[in-house]
């Protein structure tokens, strides 16, 4: 193997567009890794480990930028940095009157763009906090999407936003929607009288693409961060949404989405819904249907329901049903009847974590154990989320299968191997897996997998078993990807769709279900 490590003095770019970049290097034939990121201590302890390391990485600054290649000769190390170099080179500055705009501080970006009023930050969580807090006092909302920000910042961040009157989205905020313009990980959505806001981005997405689907369409998306339900923080970032969206005039709907929040701060958001005059669809995870609904608010189960009350209520219409289960038994009953002996577990691989979230509690309630490495109970957490067990949910998303890699939503590949492990368990039934579109997501998610499908499914008849692999497309035909071309290529290859990820997961519920022998 050879190795090339190429270190561009004070050259900072997106994070987002880094990861994908890294993504597409690592995919080229011959490419064993490929790195390029901003050489903050984090990325060059990424590298130490991985084994692509130099004196001048040590050297390095956190401005500068590092593009580091380990491929089957020198070669390739040279294509895949030349393909680097120039991707990077053809990234579009913004500008004004023909000129090119590089402002080199928030307050210079403010002046040359006065008719500014948002800031996204996506830099490196060690600095996250000092631009944001200069975006606020230059009189700037502030989406941040950078991550690894101290608890203690994001508080001092949200308090100094709240006494302004602005908004402060983040830290690790993936999902936003303001004025039409979808911010990072976001969709192409009809516009409409629907506003949401949501403290998790692939939940937040999943509700947003399904009001599209059913006819209605949003007015803003204001995301929160994933942290500020928690009792520290206090729900500072849902509550200013919340008031901010009751004085909109063009939202008629209001939908909060959250995995359940601590007692307390459920305890002050809900007193504020209650105060509210427009209606409120609340999605709480697994949450307190009772509680919501003592507050004058709709509870929706899943993200799906979610989606159906917030269209009914904007239109004035009776709540549509979300599936025909007699239907939906008659297929598990199918699919089961198919299956070898010892085929009896669900595995879910997900790329969303709300989403793999909400599979695994719609799973659960078929009266089945799960495990996950992001179950809050201890004695539900997988000792090693690389090893499944009985039925297991992944979020592939979350840091110990990320560290320095691009998010499996910007490069699915990473839950190719995952897949074709569990395929070749003889104990596996289904797999569970979502595909999601839109801004900033892979171009082509579904094709990427596929070669993956193909081989998990033969591996399992070549075996005497039939592997069900059941899909859900988070994604609206307009965004770039075409939801329905997705579609077409997973069913092309023998996957089950479900038009929801809980109709998905219900599925996979029933299917084990009957592979247990409990029903």
């Amino acid at each position: 193997m050879d190795v090339k490590i190429i270190i561009k003095k004070d050259a900072y770019h997106d994070s987002v567009a880094l990861m994908s970049l890294s993504g597409k290097l690592a995919a080229l034939a011959g490419v064993a890794d490929a790195v390029v990121s901003m050489a903050t201590d984090m990325n060059k302890d990424l590298l130490r480990r991985i084994g692509i390391y130099s004196d001048s990485v040590d050297a390095a600054g956190a401005n500068d930028l590092l593009i580091a290649v380990r491929a089957q000769n020198e070669v390739t190390c040279e294509e895949a940095v030349q393909l680097a170099e120039e991707a990077l080179s053809k990234k579009k500055a913004a500008t004004k009157n023909g000129k090119q705009l590089q402002p080199a501080s928030v307050e210079s970006a403010v002046k040359l763009m006065p008719q500014a009023n948002l800031a996204v930050i996506s830099v490196p969580g060690k600095y996250a906090a000092r631009e944001a807090k200069q975006a606020l006092k230059n009189g700037l909302h502030v989406m941040m999407f950078s991550d690894n920000v101290s608890l203690e910042e994001e508080i001092a961040l949200k308090t100094y936003a709240h006494q302004q009157q602005l908004l402060m989205m983040g830290p690790d905020c993936g999902t936003a929607v303001i004025n039409t313009i979808g911010l990072c990980f976001a969709n192409a959505v009809r516009q409409g009288d629907i506003g949401i806001v949501g403290a998790s981005g692939t939940g937040t997405q999943e509700v947003m693409v399904l009001i599209d689907r059913f006819g209605g369409g949003v007015s803003q998306v204001i995301g929160t961060g994933g942290r500020d339900l928690s009792e520290a923080v206090g729900g500072i970032t849902m509550l200013d949404g919340l008031a901010a969206l009751e004085k909109h005039k063009a939202t008629k709907v209001i939908v909060l989405i959250s995995k359940p929040p601590a007692e307390t701060v459920a305890a002050t958001i809900l007193r504020q819904v209650k105060g509210l005059t427009k209606p409120v669809v609340i999605c709480f995870i697994n949450g307190d249907a009772l509680q919501v609904e003592q507050a004058g608010a709709f509870f929706g189960p899943t993200l799906e329901e979610t989606a159906r009350m917030a269209v009914a209520l904007s239109k004035g219409e009776q709540v549509a049903p979300c599936c025909n289960e007699e239907s939906l038994a008659e297929l598990a009953v199918s699919k089961a009847g198919k299956m070898a002996a010892t085929q009896h577990y669900v595995r879910g691989l997900f790329c969303g974590g709300t989403l793999c979230d909400e599979a695994m509690f719609i799973v659960q309630d078929s009266n089945v154990r799960t495990y996950s490495n992001i179950a809050k109970k201890a004695e539900d957490r997988l000792e090693d989320p690389h090893t499944s067990r009985e039925h297991t949910f992944i979020d592939l998303g979350d840091d110990i299968f990320t560290a320095g890699k691009p998010h499996p939503m910007i490069e699915p590949a990473l839950r190719l191997t995952r897949l074709l492990q569990e395929a070749a368990d003889p104990q596996t039934a289904v797999i569970l897996l979502d595909f999601v579109l839109g801004y900033g997501a892979h171009i082509d998610p579904a094709g990427v997998t596929l070669p993956a499908i193909v081989e998990a499914k033969r591996m399992a008849q070549s075996a005497g078993r039939h592997l069900e692999i059941i899909g859900y497309v988070c994604g609206t035909e307009q965004d770039v990807q075409g939801r329905i071309k997705q579609e077409q290529k997973l069913a092309a290859a023998g996957v089950t769709l479900a038009p929801s990820n809980a109709q998905a997961a219900r599925l996979a519920g029933m299917i084990a279900t009957r592979r247990e022998g409990k029903k």
